[in-house]
Parts: C-alpha cells; sequence; structure tokens
C-alpha cells in the first residue's frame, strides 16, 4: 500500500510535468481527469481479476462482461473501461497524436458510463490557442509516463488515502490560482471543523447547495468513519447495519461540477451531485415540486454574490419570507435556501464573511440583513456563531464565521459564540487551523450543547434578549474579546456596506418621491 506522504508527492511531480506550458489555473483541468482515469483503469483490471477467480476463467468473465454491456445494464463492474482507454493502452501508444488518443479515451469512458458524462470527458487534451497546442503531446507523454509509476487500484491505496491525496492536488491548484480558487475549495481544516460542528448520524441526508469540488460532503461522511466506523484489514469501514448517509450537492460551474462527481468516485461514495444554479434553479425537489429537505445542510456559499432584488422577490419556491435581501449581498439569501432545504429537526453549519452577523445593527431605521436576522433570532434558529481566524482562505485575506442553525436547539433562547480569531498556525501562503484549534472549538460547542457552562476566555453565552439589545449584531467579538485590539473592518466588508447604503439611499429617496408626488409638489415621472 502506497503512503499518503508518497502518494502526495508523487501527484505533485506529476502536475509539476505540465506547469510550464500551462498556467496555473487550468492545468488542474488536465492532470485531475488523467488521474482519475488512472484509477478508473487500474480498479477496472482488479475487478476482472476478482470476476476471473469468481467465475473460474478470464475469457468467461470477460465474456459475461460483454454480454450485460451490450444490454447497457453493468452490474459486474462498477465502470467499464473500454481496450483503448485502459492506462496500458495509453502508455503504448507513443508520443505522436497522444493528445487527441487521450480525448477519444476519457469520451469513450464517459460514452461507455453514462454516469461519467460531463465528468470525465470534460477537457480537450488536443486543444489549441492562438494555433498552438495547450499541451504538446510531448509535455503529456511525460505525464503519463510519470503517473505510471505507481498503480491506483483496489490493493494499492485505499480509498480515503487516494481522496486525501486528490484533496491535496485541488489545495495545491487552489494556492496557484488565488482570488477565484474560492469557487472549488473551502480549507481542509475548516470543512473538518463544520462536520465535527454538524455530528451526521448514520443514515441521515446531507446537502450542500453550493458543493465546489464536493469536499464539505466528502467531510462529513469522514465524519461518520470516525464516530461508527470499525478497523478492517487496515481500513476503517462502516459495519454491517451502519448506514451510510445520503450525499447531495449542487454546483453551477461545469469544471467544478465534474471535480465533485470524481471526488466522490475516489472517495469510493455514492453521492448525487447535479449542475445547476442553485438559486434561481434548485436541483433537488419532491413530487410535488416544493423544495426537498434533508437533515443537515452545509456550505460555503460565494461571499456577497450579487442577485436582483426580483430572484427573491419573485421566488417560486417561497424561500425568503423572513425578508428580502440587498441585491449587493445574498448571504441571507443563501441563509433561507439552507433553513428552506432542512427538514424539522434540521441542523446547518454554513460560512460566510463576517459582516453577514453584524452589517445594520446600530443604524437608525430598518436594514434589510439586520431584519433578517432579527427573525431567525426570533424564532430561535441560531445556535452559534464561530469567528474564524484571517486568512485561511484562498479567496481573500479576510477572516469569515461559520454560523450554526438548528431548527430544535437543545438550549433554547440562547446563543453560543466562539471567537477563535486567534486559534490558527502561521502558515505559507496561508494559516491554518491545527488539530487542537479544531478539537477545542468542537469541545466549546459540544459541551455547551450537552448542558454544560463551562468558562474560557474564547467564548461567551448569551441570550435572544441580550442580542436583541445589541440590535442583533451578532458578532462574536463584540461580546468576546481576545486581544484587546480594535476590530479593522476589511476593505471586502467596506465595499458590501457601501453598496448596502447605498441601495437604501435609493429606496428612500424613492420612497420620498412617491409621497411629494401624493401631495403634488412633484410631477410624475420626475
Amino acid at each position: 500500500m502506497i503512503d499518503i506522504q508518497s502518494l502526495e508527492t508523487w501527484l505533485w511531480d506529476a502536475a509539476c510535468v505540465i506547469r510550464g506550458p500551462v498556467d496555473a489555473p487550468k492545468f488542474k483541468d488536465y492532470i485531475l481527469p488523467l488521474v482519475f482515469l488512472k484509477r478508473l483503469s487500474d480498479v477496472f483490471d482488479d475487478e476482472i481479476e476478482r470476476l476471473s477467480d469468481q467465475f473460474g476463467s478470464r475469457n468467461l468473465a470477460l465474456q459475461l462482461l460483454e454480454q450485460e454491456r451490450e444490454t447497457r445494464e453493468v452490474h459486474l463492474v462498477r465502470f467499464y473501461i473500454p481496450k483503448n482507454a485502459h492506462w496500458e493502452a495509453i502508455r503504448q501508444h507513443g508520443i505522436s497524436g497522444l493528445g487527441q488518443f487521450l480525448t477519444d479515451a476519457v469520451r469513450e469512458v464517459a460514452r461507455e458510463n453514462p454516469s461519467l458524462q460531463g465528468v470525465i470527458d470534460m477537457a480537450d487534451f488536443n486543444a489549441t490557442a492562438a494555433g498552438q497546442r495547450i499541451i504538446s503531446d510531448e509535455y503529456l507523454a511525460a505525464l503519463v509516463e510519470v503517473l505510471s509509476r505507481h498503480r491506483l487500484g483496489l490493493h494499492d491505496v485505499e480509498p480515503d488515502i487516494l481522496g486525501r491525496a486528490y484533496e491535496y492536488l485541488l489545495r495545491k491548484f487552489a494556492e496557484g490560482q488565488g482570488q477565484s480558487a474560492g469557487e472549488f475549495y473551502t480549507p481542509r481544516e475548516v470543512a473538518i471543523l463544520m462536520a465535527r460542528l454538524l455530528d451526521p448520524q448514520p443514515g441521515m441526508s446531507v446537502y450542500d447547495p453550493t458543493c465546489g469540488s464536493g469536499g464539505l460532503l466528502i467531510k462529513c461522511h469522514l465524519r461518520l468513519l470516525e464516530t461508527h466506523g470499525v478497523e478492517e484489514n487496515g481500513r476503517r469501514k462502516l459495519p454491517r447495519g451502519v448506514a451510510p448517509l445520503r450525499l447531495h450537492g449542487q454546483e453551477i460551474n461545469p469544471a467544478t461540477f465534474a471535480m465533485a462527481r470524481m471526488n466522490a468516485v475516489i472517495h469510493d461514495l455514492q453521492a448525487d451531485i447535479r449542475i445547476g444554479d442553485t438559486m434561481r434553479h434548485p436541483a433537488f425537489k419532491d413530487a410535488a415540486g416544493r423544495l426537498q429537505t434533508f437533515d443537515r445542510v452545509t456550505a460555503n456559499p460565494m461571499w456577497n454574490q450579487r442577485f436582483p432584488v426580483e430572484t427573491y422577490e419573485n421566488d417560486p419556491y417561497d424561500r425568503f419570507g423572513l425578508g428580502t435581501p440587498p441585491s449587493s449581498t445574498a448571504d441571507w439569501g443563501w441563509l433561507q435556501h439552507m433553513l428552506a432545504s432542512l427538514n424539522e429537526r434540521g441542523k446547518m453549519t454554513v460560512v460566510l464573511d463576517t459582516g453577514a452577523v453584524s452589517r445594520g445593527s446600530g443604524n437608525q431605521g430598518s436594514n434589510r440583513e439586520r431584519d433578517i436576522r432579527k427573525a431567525f433570532v426570533e424564532r430561535d434558529l441560531i445556535e452559534a456563531v464561530i469567528l474564524l481566524p484571517e486568512n485561511l482562505f484562498y479567496n481573500t485575506a479576510a477572516p469569515g464565521v461559520i454560523l450554526v442553525v438548528n431548527r430544535r436547539k437543545p438550549r433554547r433562547g440562547e446563543i453560543l459564540l466562539i471567537n477563535a480569531s486567534q486559534q490558527f498556525a502561521k502558515g505559507r501562503p496561508k494559516n491554518y487551523l491545527t488539530e487542537e484549534h479544531i478539537a477545542r472549538i468542537a469541545e466549546i460547542y459540544h459541551q455547551w450543547l450537552a448542558g454544560a457552562n463551562n468558562h474560557s476566555p474564547i467564548h461567551a453565552i448569551i441570550t435572544n434578549e441580550e442580542a436583541a439589545r445589541n440590535d442583533y449584531n451578532l458578532s462574536p467579538s463584540r461580546y468576546v474579546s481576545t486581544n484587546g485590539k480594535e476590530e479593522i473592518l476589511p476593505l471586502e466588508e467596506a465595499m458590501v456596506r457601501l453598496l448596502e447604503a447605498e441601495e437604501e439611499r435609493a429606496e428612500a429617496d424613492r420612497a420620498l418621491n412617491e409621497v411629494l408626488v401624493q401631495l403634488g409638489l412633484l410631477a410624475n415621472g420626475s
């Protein structure tokens, strides 16, 4: 069995082969499908060996498999890999024409396995830009040769280890991609913390409406393995009788959707990942056309995303009954979508920018985000807010918050606030949470849920009434000071507040004009 460090080093060596000719944001689009194809090919060969032992003959095993294939109902293997897509055929092809051969191979795999369409066949290894090949056949041949150093079969690497290595590649790509990396990658330790807070139980349904590459869903599966799995032949597995999680996700970006599907298969998971615009066209609905509901929801939506107000006002799913968010930031639009997707005993963890829990508080008059927060607090839905350290996320240096919403709070009328802004280790290029930091935050939360009233310098417990007295400002730093320094408003947050203020001023101007028209002091249409 190959260990995780060797696997990560090997895969990064492979990625470095094409770093020269391909821009950092793009080279993941070429290497990830090839790593995936190699795993499928090696596993297929292992399954053929198993079937040969089962039926006593390799020829009989292949004959039965071909008969199944002709009916388009293949059950003997998970994925059928045609001859020209076998890794050995790719390796033996030679340099000339390799790009087209690889493109044909992944497309043939997709034709043979409809569930992989739009997943493995996204890359064109023969693509050109300005009349030149993006990756020459020589570079592709070198990449194939590096990837051929090790097998990725059933007996060579465990799904969870390969999954960690795949995630390592995603993290390395995120480091190189910078601003747009947040579209597909949530830092591993943040995802682990969110899964520990959710504490999913056997058989539960878990949903991520903005699933990126699927990391938050997979961390929920790994958390269930930690709490309910048993060691078997050196691998942690769910024992017979313990139901796995039912994973569901939606992703708007086709390339990222493909990454999520590949990630689930590499982890040997059954996950229902669908492509589409969740806010405008949610994919998971019941037979009556209403939103499907889930036991757990976990998400890291794009922060301060902008949608026209009409998106909320004309919603056919009645998701935004607690208030229409401003067009300048969809944070509380996403929270209302997720709340509508929770069943009556559901819980969710969501990562948002820090301003989502404080914007509008202290303003005179109404403020859309503050008023929606008020509605959440008055309905006793907000269970906890956790302030994260700065410089954790790949698309911003600003800190974030984890918001825990629970339809069945055991501590009614209370909100746990954790200021974890100093719970981090310095890293390059990003800071990170250590296992000790994750354990400390999760322990405070779960001990509080269990009824303990322990004290620590990084948390406070407030009542809903206290939140109301503070005008529904739920920022942990308001209630828990960790370093005595004055809080500095991040630039991104200042811009959002400016846009929100301009939107409120425009609304006030419209309302004033309507009054002046009614009084005859202003001509209609002026």
